[in-house]
C-alpha cells in the first residue's frame, strides 16, 4: 500500500512541564502509532519482530549493544528505534515525477521534517549544470559520470570520500579500500563530528580508542557515572541495562545540565512494574553541572581521592595497579593537587558538598563505570576531560575487572564498525602495510582530511568531488552557511542514500542521487541472498539481514554501488576482486579476517549467534602506549568564559528525532510541542535578561572572526537547565557553530560550547532599515 505524501505541518507552540520518567505505555503506543502511518501493520510486525534478533534486522539507530542470545525479549527494540526501522521501511516514494514536479530551489526551501516525509528514494537522479531540477539516469551512466570526474582530476587528494555510522562493515570497508586505491585518505566521517575527541583520548592514555566495558559490566558495577547523556532519547535501550544495575543493587550519578527524563525514572514496558507500577528511579544523584564544567569535577574528584589517601594510605588507591599498569602517576598527583577549589565551583556551578558526597559514593564502591556522550565530547576542552575521566578510573583500579571501566557511549548504529574497518584519515602505518600485502598496492599514507578540514579545503576550492555513503553531511556539519557554500564549490557532489534530505539539495556544479537499500530490505546478489555485520559499543560484531522486498527494483546495495564505481574508476589499475566482492560479501570478510586484528576466520564466527566480540586489550592487561600502560596525564584546568548578558547555549536532539532528521515537530519527555525553533533558557536567566516566556528572539553565536552568526525567530521557552545556560535543537542552530571552533587536539566542532546572546526577533532587520551616519 503506497502511502500519501505528507504536508508541511502547521508550526504553533505548545509547551508542557518535562516529564518526569521515560517509556512505559506511551513508549509504545507512540512507536506503534508512527510506524503504521509509515507502513502497513504486516511490515511493522516483520520490522519490530526481527528487530535485534539472532539473523535479524539490526536497529539502524543507536549503537547500544544487545543482551546475549538467549536473553532477548521478543520485543527488543525501544520506541525510537522502531521509529527509525520503519521510517526506512516507509511506503511512502520518491520519483522521478516527483523530480519533475519540484526544483531543487523549491525543494531546498522546505523543512528537514517534510523532505523525509516524502518517502524512499527509487531511482538514480542526476542535476546537471545550469539545471534546477534532478532528472532520471541510468546507474551506468551515473557511475560513468562519476569515475569521469574522478579521472579527470589533477590530484585524486581533490576528492573526498564521507561515511555515516548507517554503513556497514562490508561497504565501509569497501569505501576506504577504493579511496585508498584511487590515491587518496581523504575519508571524513561521523565520528569527526560526535566521538572523535573519545578516541583521541583513549588511544593516548590506554592505546584504545574504543570502550572498555560489556553490557554485563554495567549490570556488575556498583557505580555508574552518566556524563553529558541522555540515554532516554539518544539510546534507551541502555535504559534496560541501568535499571538492571540498580537492581544489582548498583548506583547512578547523572552530571548534565539539564534534567531528562530517562535520568529520573525508567517504566520499562517489558515489566509489570514499568507497565502499572512505579517504574525504576535511576540516577540516584543528579549533579546540575555548569556546561563544560565536567574537566573541573573530575580534577575535583581526583584531588579528594589522593587527600583521602594522605589520610588513609593504603586504603583508597589500587597502589599494585598504579604500580603495575600505568605510568605518570607522580607528576600527575602534584599537579591535580595545585587545582582550586574557587576554580572548581566556578566551572561546576555545584557545591562543595555535592562534589565531597559524590567522593564519598565513589569510595564505597568497588566497581564504578563512567559513561559519557556528546555533552563531554563537544567542548573545547573534551579530550582533557576524557583523560582526566581515565585518570580518575585508573587511581582505584577500575579498569579490566569485572563491572568497571571507560564507556563512550556512541550514537549511530555502525559508526565504532566503520572506524574498525579503516574509514579515518588517519590509519596507522601497520593498517595500510597490510592492505598493501593483501592487494598489492601501495596505500598512500599522507594524512587525509577529517570534516572540518574536508569543508575548508571544499571552501578553498581544492576539492573538486564529495562522495557521500549514507547520512547527511550538510545538516550533520557546523556553520551551515559556511559549509553550504563549501560544497557548492565542488564540480560533483554525489549521495548514497536511502531518503532525501538537504544534502541533496546543496549541489555542486553537477549533483548525483544514488539510491540504496536500506538495512531493513533483502538483498539479493550473484551468490545469493547477503548479509552484512556491524559493531556496537561494545566491541560486539554481529550480522544484519535485510527482511523486506526493497522499495524498488532500481535500487543497488551500498557494496554494488561502490564496486560498479571502482570498476568504473579503477579499471586494472589494480588486482582488487570488485566482481567477487560485489557477488558475495562473504570475499569482502574473508579479506578483512587477514587484515583487521581480532577478525580472524570472521565468516565463521559472526555467523554463530550472538556474533564476535572483539578482543579488548585493556582488559588482558595491555596498553599499547609508547610506555606500554596506562598513562596518567596533567591537564590544564578549563572552563568556557560567557560575557556578562550571555549564555552558553548547547544544541541537542529532540526525541522525536534521530540524528539530523526530525520525525515530527514534538520533543514530548522536555515538553515541547508542535516547534523546534525554541530556545530553552532558566526562568532566573530569563529575569535578568529581561526575556518573557513565548518572546520571539534571535540566537546571535560570539565568535572571534567578525561574521555574524545568526539563528532568527526562536521561542523562549521556561526550562530547568544549569543557570547561565541555554539548549536548543539542531540542526536548526548548527549555524551559530562556527568552522574553527573545535576541541583542542581532535578538531571536533563544539556544538555544546556556543556563547550566545539573546536578541528580539527583528532587531537586525531594523538595524539594517536605519539610515547610516552620512544619512544616506
Amino acid at each position: 500500500m503506497k502511502k500519501a505524501p505528507r504536508h508541511e505541518p502547521e508550526v504553533r507552540l505548545s509547551a508542557t512541564s518535562p516529564r518526569k520518567w521515560a517509556a512505559g505505555v506511551p513508549a509504545v503506543t507512540h512507536a506503534l502509532e508512527y510506524s503504521l502511518e509509515e507502513t502497513t501493520a504486516r511490515r511493522t510486525a516483520t520490522t519490530l519482530l526481527t528487530m535485534n534478533q539472532v539473523a535479524g534486522i539490526d536497529c539502524p539507530g543507536c549503537a547500544w549493544a544487545d543482551p546475549a542470545p538467549g536473553h532477548r525479549h521478543r520485543n527488543e527494540y525501544c520506541e525510537n528505534g522502531a521509529k527509525h526501522i520503519n521510517d526506512e521501511a516507509t511506503a511512502r516514494r520518491v520519483t522521478a515525477d516527483f523530480f519533475r514536479t519540484h526544483t531543487v530551489s523549491e525543494l531546498g526551501r522546505r523543512s528537514d521534517l517534510w523532505l523525509n516525509q516524502q518517502g524512499r528514494l527509487t531511482e538514480p537522479m542526476v542535476k546537471r549544470p545550469d539545471s534546477d531540477h534532478y532528472e532520471p539516469i541510468s546507474w551506468h551512466d551515473a557511475l560513468g559520470l562519476l569515475a569521469a570526474e574522478l579521472t579527470s582530476l589533477d590530484s585524486p587528494d581533490e576528492a573526498v570520500f564521507y561515511t555515516s555510522g548507517r554503513a556497514g562493515n562490508e561497504s565501509a570497508f569497501v569505501l576506504q579500500l577504493f579511496a585508498r586505491a584511487f590515491g587518496t585518505n581523504n575519508l571524513p566521517d561521523c565520528s569527526n563530528m560526535c566521538h572523535e575527541s573519545s578516541g583521541f583520548a583513549l588511544h593516548e592514555t590506554l592505546g584504545t580508542g574504543k570502550g572498555t566495558v560489556s553490557l554485563d559490566d554495567m549490570h556488575q558495577a556498583d557505580l555508574i557515572f552518566l556524563v553529558g547523556q541522555n540515554p532516554g532519547t539518544n539510546h534507551p535501550r541502555q535504559l534496560s541495562a541501568l535499571e538492571q544495575a540498580k537492581i544489582n543493587g548498583g548506583h547512578i550519578i547523572a552530571v548534565n545540565t539539564l534534567p531528562e527524563a530517562g535520568l529520573l525514572r525508567f517504566k520499562n514496558p517489558q515489566r509489570v512494574r514499568g507497565v502499572i507500577g512505579p517504574g525504576t528511579r535511576i540516577a540516584d544523584r543528579f549533579l546540575h553541572i555548569r556546561g563544560g564544567g565536567d574537566l573541573a569535577l573530575f580534577q575535583a574528584l581526583n584531588r579528594l581521592l589522593l587527600e583521602a589517601e594522605d589520610a588513609r594510605p593504603g586504603t583508597v588507591l589500587d597502589h599494585d595497579f598504579i604500580r603495575s599498569s600505568t605510568s605518570g602517576f607522580e607528576e600527575f598527583s602534584r599537579h591535580i593537587r595545585t587545582i582550586s577549589w574557587d576554580d572548581v565551583l566556578t566551572a561546576t556551578g555545584l557545591t562543595r558538598q555535592e562534589i565531597e558526597e559524590v567522593r564519598d559514593g565513589v569510595l564505597g564502591s568497588e566497581r564504578i563505570i563512567v559513561c559519557w556522550a556528546m555533552g563531554v565530547t563537544q567542548h573545547r576542552h573534551a579530550v582533557p576531560t576524557i583523560r582526566e575521566i581515565v585518570n580518575f578510573l585508573m587511581l582505584r583500579g577500575n579498569l579490566g575487572r569485572a563491572g568497571t571501566g571507560a564507556c563512550p557511549v556512541r550514537g549511530h548504529s555502525n559508526v565504532q564498525g566503520d572506524r574498525t574497518m579503516g574509514i579515518w584519515e588517519q590509519m596507522p602505518d601497520s593498517f595500510l602495510d597490510a592492505l598493501r600485502d593483501e592487494f598489492g598496492f601501495d596505500p598512500p599514507r599522507a594524512h587525509g582530511l577529517d570534516s572540518v578540514n574536508a569543508i575548508r579545503a571544499m571552501r578553498e576550492g581544492r576539492i573538486r568531488v564529495f562522495l557521500s555513503l549514507a547520512g547527511n553531511f550538510v545538516r550533520a556539519a557546523p556553520d551551515s552557511a559556511v559549509t553550504e557554500e563549501a560544497m557548492r564549490r565542488c564540480r560533483l557532489t554525489a549521495h548514497i542514500s536511502t531518503k532525501l534530505n538537504r544534502s541533496h539539495l546543496v549541489c555542486g556544479r553537477t549533483a548525483l542521487i544514488l539510491p540504496t537499500l536500506g538495512r531493513t530490505e533483502r538483498d539479493i546478489q550473484a551468490s545469493g541472498e547477503q548479509f552484512i555485520t556491524v559493531e556496537n559499543s561494545m566491541s560486539e560484531v554481529h550480522t544484519s539481514y535485510g527482511r523486506l522486498k526493497p522499495a524498488s527494483n532500481l535500487l543497488l546495495s551500498e557494496v554494488a554501488i561502490l564496486c560498479r564505481l571502482a570498476r568504473h574508476t579503477l579499471g586494472g589499475r589494480t588486482a582488487i576482486p570488485w566482481d567477487r566482492f560485489e557477488a558475495d560479501y562473504g570475499a569482502i570478510r574473508h579479506h578483512i579476517s587477514r587484515i583487521v586484528p581480532g577478525f580472524h576466520d570472521f565468516n565463521r564466527r559472526v555467523a554463530r549467534p550472538g556474533g564476535i566480540r572483539l578482543p579488548n586489550p585493556v582488559n588482558e592487561g595491555v596498553f599499547a602506549t609508547p610506555a606500554g600502560k596506562g598513562l596518567f596525564t596533567r591537564n590544564a584546568w578549563d572552563m568556557p568564559h560567557t560575557p556578562e548578558g550571555h549564555l552558553l547555549l548547547q544544541t541537542l536532539r529532540s526525541h522525536d528525532q534521530w540524528n539530523t532528521i526530525p520525525y515530527t515537530d514534538n520533543d514530548r519527555y522536555r515538553g515541547i510541542h508542535g516547534r523546534r525553533r525554541v530556545v530553552l533558557v532558566n526562568p532566573a536567566d530569563m529575569t535578568e535578561l529581561g526575556l518573557s516566556e513565548g518572546q520571539l528572539v534571535d540566537l546571535v553565536s560570539v565568535w572571534t572572526d567578525e561574521v555574524e552568526r545568526r539563528a532568527e525567530d526562536f521561542e523562549v521557552v521556561p526550562y530547568p537547565t544549569t543557570r547561565g545556560c541555554a539548549a536548543t535543537y539542531y540542526p536548526e542552530t548548527n549555524v551559530l557553530v562556527p568552522l574553527d571552533s573545535v576541541a583542542e587536539i581532535s578538531n571536533q566542532p563544539t556544538s555544546k560550547g556556543i556563547v550566545v546572546r539573546l536578541e528580539a526577533h527583528g532587531t537586525a532587520e531594523r538595524r539594517r532599515s536605519w539610515p547610516s551616519p552620512e544619512g544616506g
